[in-house]
């Protein structure tokens, strides 16, 4: 019975998602997912939404990793007649997936499980006519006609990664009716709060209560924020290496960038030849500097922590600075906000 309900329910909101959204709404929007855990249940697998564009509504991974909506061009309605803004990619460095396709210029509208929604004001969209797949891809398979690609990205930060002219204007997030723009807030305040459950979008004043805050460095050419400092320790070496964080609620897979210092005798060889860290490490994460927000780790392997990704793959050699990308599983440590008005993201721990 259960069940039947949840599908009613989710036929709903997919049938909602293709209708035009409010104009001109001026309030905050709570989605819940439409693969939510149940309550008390920890996330394991990345949030998704149904995302439309002006016909049939489709399911999309909610990615903090990357930054802007892409889609299938035959998941867009009268295509074939929209003004084209030029060609385009974008690269998932998780995946090695190659996005190719052309930039159109149109208002999306995103449902939740429950059928609320939201209409963003025109935005850059890449509508997706082929798939290619980098020389060293760990996940993607190359299409010349792809159907039925959707992913939302809502980050920052990921211009320099493979993914051109990725900026807050491409952002779904940010462009609600009632936000204003980087030197003009309006008033509803650009940013989000992503939970285990649900995201609300927009902000407003007492959103921020309870997180601790850590304030981003501006990325002037990017016309961004530049990534969440963080430092990193594997078995409590020192010193811990400090470089920066990536909030992905698009993967499961963490990569780890560190000196050979703090990885040396830690790594032993994955199912596919890639190294990984061991099993029994424990690796320490401190998000910000001079501990403005909370801490959190786990110890690789762990399966009755929720905290632990699937897997823990060791990148670079020890040739780039130090870097982690969350997973989707730090959700089950705290809730996360972004606060693109002010430049700060916020890390609020969550009761056990």
């Amino acid at each position: 019975m259960m069940r039947r309900a949840y599908a009613v329910l989710l036929f709903a909101s997919l049938l909602a998602s293709a209708l035009p959204g409010p104009a001109g709404a001026q309030q905050a929007v709570t989605l819940p997912y439409l693969n939510a855990p149940a309550d008390g249940a920890p996330i394991r697998r990345p949030p998704t939404l149904a995302i439309s564009i002006g016909g049939e509504a489709h399911r999309a991974v909610m990615d903090t990793g990357s930054t802007g909506v892409v889609i299938s061009a035959t998941s867009i309605a009268d295509f074939a007649t929209l003004p084209r803004l030029g060609p385009g990619r974008l690269t998932y460095s998780s995946s090695g997936r190659i996005m190719r396709g052309v930039h159109v210029r149109v208002p999306v509208t995103i449902t939740g499980a429950d059928g609320t929604r939201l209409t963003t004001r025109p935005i850059t969209v890449l509508a997706v006519t082929r798939i290619d797949c980098l020389r060293t891809a760990r996940n993607c398979r190359p299409s010349e006609a792809p159907r039925r690609v959707a992913m939302l990205g809502i980050g920052f930060a990921r211009a320099h990664d493979g993914q051109p002219g990725a900026g807050p204007d491409r952002n779904p997030f940010l462009n609600l009716p009632g936000m204003g723009e980087s030197q003009a807030p309006g008033a509803l305040g650009r940013g989000y709060v992503v939970g285990r459950q649900a995201v609300k979008v927009g902000l407003s004043a007492g959103d921020k209560a309870g997180f601790s805050r850590v304030k981003l460095a501006a990325d002037p050419a990017a016309g961004d924020w530049a990534a969440t400092p963080a430092c990193l320790a594997l078995d409590g070496r020192a010193p811990a290496a400090c470089g920066s964080l990536l909030m992905d609620t698009g993967v499961t897979t963490m990569f780890l960038s560190l000196p050979d210092a703090q990885a040396e005798g830690l790594a032993t060889l994955g199912p596919r030849g890639e190294r990984v860290l061991a099993e029994g490490v424990v690796l320490a994460i401190s998000p910000g500097t001079g501990g403005t927000a909370p801490a959190y780790g786990f110890t690789v392997g762990d399966r009755a922590d929720p905290n632990v990704p699937e897997q823990v793959i060791l990148v670079g050699h020890g040739r780039r600075p130090a870097f982690v990308n969350t997973t989707v599983r730090a959700l089950n440590a705290f809730d996360y906000l972004f606060d693109a008005d002010s430049g700060e993201v916020g890390f609020r721990p969550r009761l056990p």
